[in-house]
């Protein structure tokens, strides 16, 4: 199974340590603020062994991520295949941590990361971000790793209740567009 790393992060396999805090961040309305509802700690530990279950299987998927630093568990990046009942199909990258992580550059560092092994090692010729068209932060990420956003690929996620999280934009990054890391 394959493990990123950065400077600063390690994006890796999911440890019984991780469940505690993937749960509490998943039971938080701010980090959860652009999905229907809050998971209980079922569903958060059903989550992790499906990333498990994925990493074994195919060496990528979500991974935990955590500091380099601190050894500290901050949330989850990675690629998985789109869903199919989505209008369109490919390798959609993704990112999510804890609220203390925000705003340290941690979601970019590990979407570079995520990016360059799905380009480099997975040999992938586009990747996809998707997000509803509220979720500014997250679009902000996409944007800074390059990404590029057309509006005729916005959509209605019909799974998730009428309202504002309804409308989803997706963002593309081709593999010839890719921003290269300096290492």
């Amino acid at each position: 199974m394959s493990q990123l790393r950065t400077d600063r992060l390690v994006l890796r396999a999911w440890q019984e340590s991780d469940l505690d805090p993937w749960a509490a961040m998943n039971a938080d309305p701010e980090v959860r603020r652009y999905f229907p509802e809050v998971l209980t700690r079922e569903e958060s530990e059903a989550s992790v062994a499906r990333f498990r279950a994925d990493l074994e299987r195919r060496g990528w998927g979500w991974w935990a991520v955590e500091v380099v630093a601190t050894g500290e568990f901050i949330g989850f990046a990675g690629l998985d295949p789109v869903e199919e009942d989505m209008p369109f199909t490919g390798v959609e990258a993704g990112w999510r941590l804890a609220r203390p992580a925000w705003g340290h550059g941690y979601a970019t560092e590990a979407a570079l990361a995520v990016v360059e092994f799905g380009f480099g090692d997975l040999g992938l010729t586009e990747i996809l971000a998707v997000t509803t068209a509220t979720n500014l932060r997250s679009q902000a990420v996409m944007r800074r790793i390059g990404m590029t956003y057309d509006p005729a690929d916005d959509f209605d996620d019909l799974a998730v209740p009428d309202g504002p999280l309804r409308r989803n934009v997706v963002y593309r990054l081709q593999a010839g567009d890719r921003p290269r890391s300096e290492s």
